[in-house]
């Protein structure tokens, strides 16, 4: 082997920027409580499956009304979740959302019109996950799309609960 192909070696696996970029991926979504209960290995097949998207202050991640397609986890900037009320211009902001949160989360059980809509309320970086690359990683990796499924049902589960906690508070005052 000659001297430049071991230095070339050498420099590509030191300074490869895309493996830096990995570990920031995967340290990140390790925080994420839908991906907890996932082995490192796991970790790193949704890593690959994700897609990063930008979003300046005021674009829509997503409308209501839309089909769902994706789940969105900010990693950084703040969105806020909103609901347009019917024969009416105005939204009522129902959640204000910032780093390591997600939403949209019932986009990756069906294809159902979103019940609300997401503005990027200053520029935000987020990863998409998209219910067709869950569905092949499924395929794939059953035992990490059951525990992802899994994780997901226990939060859509806490979230409806709160949200019928919510309205019996409001509907008592």
């Amino acid at each position: 082997m000659k001297f430049n192909d071991i230095r070339q070696a050498m420099w590509a696996n030191v300074f490869h920027p895309k493996k830096d970029v990995e570990v920031s991926r995967l340290d990140f979504l390790n925080q994420i409580p839908l991906f907890h209960g996932l082995r490192p290995w796991e970790l790193k097949s949704v890593a690959h499956i994700i897609h990063q998207r930008k979003y300046e202050e005021s674009e829509y991640l997503f409308e209501q009304g839309q089909p769902g397609a994706a789940l969105f986890i900010i990693e950084s900037g703040e969105v806020c979740v909103e609901l347009g009320l019917p024969d009416s211009p105005t939204y009522t902001k129902l959640v204000h959302l910032g780093p390591g949160s997600f939403l949209g989360e019932l986009a990756l059980l069906d294809q159902s019109p979103r019940s609300a809509s997401a503005r990027a309320c200053t520029a935000t970086h987020c990863y998409a996950l998209f219910r067709k690359d869950l569905d092949s990683l499924v395929d794939t990796h059953a035992s990490t799309g059951f525990k992802i499924y899994k994780a997901l049902a226990s939060i859509i589960g806490d979230r409806l609960k709160t949200s019928n906690t919510i309205i019996s508070i409001k509907k008592a005052a």
